[in-house]
């Protein structure tokens, strides 16, 4: 027997909290994106109010040509009927184009706004987020979960209204064209009620199955893709694609064929039932009509209709499919468009004016939310505009805290972190970050050429401050022997370039925004001991004026630094310069001796 395949614990959790069908709270927050469309909405129902009394009075058509005009031999009437007939079908045509029209424009503009509103969410949504929230499980929200909605609003909604309206005109056709018929077709009813519920429930669960390997093929196809070159430097392409292809996507498809099969099921129990119905009013009903106490024209349109009764009754059933769906994704839309940013400007922040570059920690202390270690612990620095101060000390002691503390990435537990004296939370995090710049280990390029990353702090830049900003750090002379210069395109995150390269871009990026305060986190460790040097006199000359906050491992980019600031397990335990700290045969005295030797 074979064993199926069972996804993370995080991902049934995530789908199992989404498993639900019609959910008021759910309805009223995507209403919210649809609210501004009412009008169109309301018009294309009233159009769909036309098209369904059009297409239920095709049948009482038929009757009236088989009994009014073919029965009484009459072709003059027959042809005044079908001419009427063509006549309503030509406007339910025609109304119906225009109906679907309306819904598509709504349907697509539904989509961008809500994509719009998720985007800039996630714009502002602070680190502590991207450290728990995978990038393929962004993408689901984005991509697929918003895909959902819109296909629900352009085709489902008005699909239920016009099935629901569909099945109570044909109920009045029906029972005003013969009562007792209408009750042996309505007798099938309690089945098809039972058959729909068991339906439903079996559906609900192996659609959550699918939603499941939806987000866990994404998160492991993202997380694949963004770590190839890891991959291919082990050597791991066989297992990764064993695991993906006979694990992952192997769960995927046991679960679409697991929908598809009660699907499948479904759709003949409703025709069975159907075909019982027609069975029985053909019976009966031919049975009055040699007794004369019905016309042929009835019978007929009453078989007419029972196909069209029981037909919007199968449609909603696949429009069931989409509101589950649709239900679970915009549970998913709201809880992300929900998800609290942690670092917020104050309803009363300001613009922070030019600065001057004065820093100051005052008895700073930091954790995470989720996390009530502290990272920090009572931290108080004092640096000077201009200042040049390295952080000093072992992986995981608190540095990176620091300069994130400092950019407002987070905010302080306790405390206040200040600019020229102004603390930080009372001004607006755009103003803060405009006058910074920042240099990361790990570069980052984005998709375009290589002038556009340069210029990606500062757009209003002209050709010549690029060229400049490239000269300094020393990046020009490997950008103008590449094919197109500074116009030459480079994939995301700068892959076709070597790691130095992309380091003295952002190097690069960085000092052409010209900011008053700048921090370098460990943005020398990719590059090799020529490319440092390069580097180093350019420091030279651009750090000097520009307060700067550096967290470097070499010791050739801590001994110039004017104070050095030793952390160790969140807590400042030295600062100085470097013969003050040599001559103090402190931790810094330590930390030299084992790591920063050269």
């Amino acid at each position: 027997m074979t064993t199926r395949i069972v996804p993370p614990p995080f991902i049934i959790q995530s789908e199992e909290a989404s498993d639900k069908g019609y959910d008021p709270k759910v309805a009223r927050g995507l209403w919210g994106f649809v609210r501004p469309y009412y009008g169109q909405m309301a018009f294309a129902l009233l159009l769909m109010i036309i098209v369904t009394a059009s297409a239920v009075s095709g049948p009482y058509f038929v009757k009236l040509a088989i009994d009014n005009g073919i029965t009484a031999k009459n072709p003059i009437a027959l042809r005044n009927i079908m001419l009427a007939y063509l006549v309503v079908s030509v406007v339910q045509l025609g109304f119906n184009y225009w109906r679907v029209r309306i819904m598509s424009r709504v349907g697509q503009h539904v989509l961008y706004d809500v994509r719009t509103a998720m985007f800039a969410h996630l714009q502002k949504l602070s680190l502590s987020f991207y450290n728990r929230y995978s990038v393929g499980r962004v993408i689901t929200r984005v991509i697929n979960d918003v895909g959902t909605l819109r296909e629900f609003i352009t085709w489902a909604v008005l699909a239920i209204v016009r099935n629901l309206l569909g099945i109570i005109g044909t109920i009045i056709a029906m029972v005003a064209l013969n009562v007792k018929l209408s009750l042996i077709t309505f007798a099938v009813l309690p089945i098809m009620v039972l058959a729909t519920i068991a339906f439903r429930n079996i559906a609900r669960k192996n659609y959550r199955r699918v939603r499941a390997a939806v987000s866990w093929a994404n998160s492991v196809l993202a997380e694949n893709v963004n770590g190839v070159r890891v991959v291919q430097a082990f050597s791991r392409q066989r297992h990764n694609y064993d695991h993906f292809s006979g694990y992952i996507n192997k769960y995927f498809l046991e679960t679409s064929l697991d929908a598809a099969w009660v699907a499948s099921i479904y759709t003949p129990v409703v025709d069975i039932l159907g075909a019982l119905a027609t069975a029985l009013v053909v019976y009966i009903g031919g049975t009055a009509v040699l007794g004369e106490s019905i016309t042929a024209g009835v019978l007929i349109a009453f078989v007419l209709y029972i196909d069209r009764f029981f037909e919007p009754i199968r449609d909603l059933s696949r429009r069931f499919d989409t509101l589950q769906s649709t239900m679970a994704g915009g549970e998913r839309i709201l809880e992300l468009l929900k998800t609290p940013v942690d670092v917020r400007d104050a309803e009363d922040a300001v613009e922070l004016q030019p600065i001057i570059g004065g820093v100051r920690f005052e008895n700073v202390s930091f954790h995470y939310s989720d996390d009530p270690t502290l990272v920090l612990n009572q931290i108080d620095l004092d640096v000077k505009a201009g200042e040049t101060v390295a952080l000093v000390g072992e992986t995981g002691a608190g540095k990176t805290t620091i300069v994130k503390l400092l950019t407002r990435f987070h905010d302080p537990t306790d405390g206040c972190v200040l600019v020229d004296g102004v603390d930080l939370r009372s001004v607006t995090q755009q103003s803060l970050r405009r006058q910074m710049g920042m240099v990361l280990q790990d570069p980052f390029l984005f998709n375009g050429s290589v002038k556009e990353n340069i210029l990606f702090g500062r757009l209003d830049a002209t050709e010549e401050e690029v060229t400049a900003a490239a000269q300094a750090v020393g990046a020009h002379e490997f950008i103008v022997n590449m094919k197109n210069g500074y116009d030459t395109s480079v994939e995301e995150g700068g892959a076709t370039i070597s790691v130095g390269q992309r380091q003295l871009i952002s190097f690069a990026r960085a000092l052409l925004a010209n900011p008053r305060i700048l921090i370098l986190d460990e943005a020398t460790s990719s590059v090799d001991t020529q490319t440092e040097g390069i580097i180093q006199k350019a420091l030279t000359r651009l750090l000097k004026g520009r307060t700067s906050f550096v967290i470097a491992h070499r010791l050739s980019t801590i001994t110039n630094a004017d104070k050095i600031v030793v952390i160790d397990s969140g807590r400042i335990v030295e600062q100085g310069t470097h013969p003050e700290l040599i001559e103090l045969k402190g931790r810094y005295y330590e930390l030299y001796k084992t790591g920063f030797q050269e």
